[in-house]
């Protein structure tokens, strides 16, 4: 035993700092991998909504040109004079 109660101890506080920072940067990248597949998802999921509506419009751009409305004749309008 020729370690000295002072070297134990700073040992030991050595060992419990590094273990207090490998646990915190184990935990950031836990949060740094969640948040990129969240991230991910949300982008897989507003390509799939764009390319959907992008789908619809252009069905429904299609089905306007092809059932577009007879043009209306304007009505005239009369001016009426009434004695007053």
């Amino acid at each position: 035993m020729t370690e000295s109660i002072s070297s134990r101890k700073r040992d030991a506080a050595i060992r419990t700092a590094n273990g207090v920072f490998q646990v915190w940067e184990t935990r950031t990248q836990l949060v740094k991998q969640e948040t990129q597949a969240a991230s991910a998802a949300n982008d897989a999921k507003t390509a799939r909504l764009k390319a959907q509506r992008l789908e619809k419009e252009k069905l429904d751009a299609e089905e306007a040109a092809a059932n577009q409305p007879a043009p209306t004749k304007k009505r005239t309008t009369v001016k009426r004079i009434t004695a007053g």
